[in-house]
């Protein structure tokens, strides 16, 4: 599969480098065993892992010897822990800083050469950039639960709480929705976004914007999470043994309500999308006399809109006010569906018609196929460019807070 000139593509891995490099300056050294949230590794983990991806995916197809099999598997794979099956592993357990950081320079300078010298299937390169630059937003939102001042940053700008909106729906009309690529299509997907297929479906009522964080206060306010009605089972069990009363990107303080950037505190953006699990949108959906959109549906809403052309928050961390000039507008008239933030639906982690694994990374979804992990569309401020891509898809499991994802609301036609 060839898909561009391996000199491009190597060059777009050593951006990517780049790009997490970067990521994990922004965490002052002796806080790099942290783990800032409970499902997930410690930093020090991805610090490893990236590299030891790369090389357990590129090793034998260049043929190279390991030199080091312990961190090869140690580094290897991440952690999605369900049933309240949190890590327990101490600091202590993992190398010191210095022996992971030789095990990452040791990596690349192999690597690099290698793939100068021999070259290798542009599949597996894209496989390595994609991943790279999933988990640059994946450390995105992990450091953003650490606190300042474990971090090093700018102060954060924000002079005002922006403006209240008012909840506008966009009539969709029923038609077909296209998912997933083609296979002929000569642009690279990985392997849950296969094949592409069409789907009728029946017109439906859709929020123009994602549901803000001033929103979502009023249900807060109005009791919406001590009101077991608008709960499924377990997202009331969840909700109660996890003591979750607001947002994780929400802090309370004696002056009010504030938002967590990635370097500090600012008062609560009224008109941002808010960040929420899958069980809070869920509820707030049904609070709101709707629901949340089917995987298809959302394709239909999105249809014809783009990526964000010129994003002033590109390079941040915080998403723009959701009716932003910036922001790009359906065709149906729906705005900011695509890089201001992901967007939940209903639809469980299922493979399409004609789904095939990756031979390379037998893992990447299938495991995942469950029915304990939900669909997300659409992609945040720190989804890389490539990913912006309207097959492309992500999941998580409904009790997971920490992702930049909203949602918005569907109601039934009358």
């Amino acid at each position: 599969m060839k898909l561009a000139a391996p000199s491009v593509l190597t060059e777009r891995l050593n951006e990517a480098r780049g790009e997490t490099d970067a990521l994990f300056q922004i965490v002052r050294p002796e806080f790099l065993y942290d783990r800032p949230i409970p499902e997930r590794h410690r930093i020090v983990f991805y610090i490893g892992h990236l590299e030891a991806f790369d090389w357990n995916l590129l090793r034998e197809p260049l043929k190279l010897e390991s030199f080091d099999p312990v961190y090869d598997r140690l580094f290897a794979f991440g952690i999605d822990p369900v049933e309240g099956n949190l890590p327990t592993d101490q600091p202590a357990d993992w190398p010191s800083l210095q022996q992971v950081f030789d095990y990452r320079d040791r990596v690349r300078r192999a690597l690099d050469q290698a793939l100068e010298e021999k070259g290798v299937d542009d599949l597996l390169l894209n496989v390595a950039i994609e991943h790279r630059l999933m988990h640059a937003e994946t450390l995105s939102y992990i450091l953003h639960q650490m606190s300042f001042d474990k971090k090093r940053g700018p102060t954060p700008r924000h002079e005002t709480q922006g403006i209240a909106l008012a909840v506008e729906a966009i009539d969709v009309p029923a038609g077909k929705a296209t998912l997933g690529l083609d296979r002929g299509s000569g642009v690279f997907g990985w392997d849950n976004e296969f094949d592409a297929h069409s789907v009728d479906v029946d017109g439906f009522t859709i929020d123009r914007y994602k549901v803000t964080n001033g929103q979502f206060l009023e249900f807060l306010e109005a009791g919406g999470y001590s009101n077991r009605d608008l709960w499924t089972a377990e997202g009331w069990d969840w909700k109660n043994a996890q003591s979750i009363w607001h947002p994780a990107f929400w802090v309370k303080t004696y002056q009010g309500w504030t938002w967590r950037t990635m370097f500090g505190a600012v008062p609560l953006p009224a008109d941002w999308p808010v960040y929420v699990s899958h069980a809070e949108a869920a509820a707030y959906a049904k609070w709101a006399g709707g629901r949340l959109p089917t995987e298809p549906e959302w394709h239909r809403a999105a249809e014809g809109a783009e990526a964000p052309v010129e994003n002033p928050a590109a390079g941040m961390f915080d998403p723009s006010p959701v009716n932003a000039p910036h922001l790009s507008t359906s065709s149906a008239g729906v705005k900011g569906i695509v890089g201001n933030g992901w967007e939940w639906t209903s639809s469980k982690f299922e493979p399409l018609p004609g789904f095939k694994p990756f031979e390379s990374y037998l893992g990447y979804s299938a495991p995942f196929f469950d029915g304990k992990h939900f669909v997300l569309k659409g992609g945040s401020v720190r989804t890389a460019p490539s990913m912006l891509r309207r097959s492309f898809r992500n999941w998580f499991q409904p009790h997971y807070q920490y992702v930049y994802a909203g949602f918005r609301c569907v109601h039934e036609r009358d």
